[in-house]
């Protein structure tokens, strides 16, 4: 596994530095989308906490008196190529098969927000106006050179084991760099040094608590610490949600790492209770992207099952740079 995602990772950088050339000698050029542009990426592939921070800016922006549109891919979902719109800030119109996950857990947090799916991000950003939306976020966008943006906000930690989309000398590029809490001070002091342009700031995630699958009523996480659990997850890095577990004094008896953007058929939803009843376990916890996919399964409603909520901790500074950029938008 770690061979290929080193493949995948040289292949995806080597595409990356092309990519970049042309646009940096001016041979390919960005279009301008009809409304202000803030892109959320990461140079590196997948888990990095772009969905949480996609959550949290735009929840901002509303409180801001902004109107706000999610523009994404919308990654393994039946519209990625056709288009469509999930919502338009009133109502969710489809499903999170026809988007992809991501953005349905976009819809779900921010209902206010409009959510538009599809490869073209333009046509995306230009019904996002048509609609009478203010401000786009194009969701893991810093590789998508097509479109231009007026913010540039990337997600990365140094020292992280990770595979690579394109070299950390691409960050130069970025306007604002999100680092994990707990980096010590010295690799962000070289970070500083090494790009001195972008703004560096720090973020954690945070655990909101752990909400029954059925119902949509809190349970403490306290309350399952003493209790026989079976974790399960189809997400990136697997590994970030069992850390979560563990920091909240839960050690799950049995952990099911599905791919990322796992759809769960009906055989793997078995293969979770069969091992739920094979190991005694007394709850069952997922995170909150593998939970819309399996919420209104009948076998999950008999048995006590959890998500974990999770929500990104930024710094002040932060949102103080964005308020300075929204007075010149406005």
């Amino acid at each position: 596994m770690k061979f290929l995602l080193f493949l995948l990772s040289f292949f995806n950088r080597s595409g990356c530095l092309i990519k970049n050339w042309l646009y940096k000698n001016k041979i390919l050029t960005p279009k301008k989308a009809p409304l202000p542009l803030i892109s959320v990426g990461s140079i590196a592939l997948g888990g990095t906490g772009k969905t949480p921070l996609v959550i949290t800016l735009m929840s901002y922006l509303i409180q801001h008196g902004f109107k706000p549109a999610l523009i994404s891919r919308g990654y393994k979902g039946r519209w990625e190529k056709s288009g469509g719109i999930l919502s338009d800030g009133k109502s969710i119109l489809a499903r999170w098969e026809d988007s992809g996950d991501e953005p349905f857990m976009v819809a779900q947090n921010i209902p206010r927000a409009g959510i538009f799916i599809g490869k073209n991000r333009l046509l995306s950003c230009q019904k996002a106006k048509s609609l009478g939306f203010e401000l786009a976020v194009l969701d893991d966008g810093f590789q998508h050179r097509r479109l231009h943006r007026d913010l540039d906000i990337v997600l990365y930690t140094p020292g992280e084991r990770i595979a690579y989309r394109e070299p950390v000398s691409s960050l130069k590029r970025a306007d604002m760099i999100l680092m994990k809490k707990g980096v010590d001070s010295q690799r962000k002091r070289r970070m500083m040094e090494r790009f001195p342009e972008p703004s560096v700031f720090v973020c954690s995630v945070k655990n909101k608590g752990f909400f029954r699958l059925t119902e949509n009523k809190i349970q403490p996480g306290e309350n399952l610490g003493g209790k026989k659990v079976l974790a399960f997850c189809g997400i990136a890095r697997p590994e970030r949600f069992l850390s979560i577990l563990h920091q909240g004094g839960i050690k799950p008896l049995f952990f099911f790492k599905f791919p990322d953007h796992h759809p769960y058929p009906k055989s793997s939803v078995e293969k979770i209770t069969d091992k739920y009843k094979k190991i005694k376990a007394e709850a069952i916890i997922t995170t909150e992207k593998d939970a819309l996919k399996v919420i209104h399964n009948e076998s999950l409603k008999k048995i006590p099952a959890y998500y974990l909520k999770i929500d990104l901790d930024v710094e002040d500074n932060f949102f103080t740079k964005i308020s300075n950029l929204l007075q010149n938008w406005a």
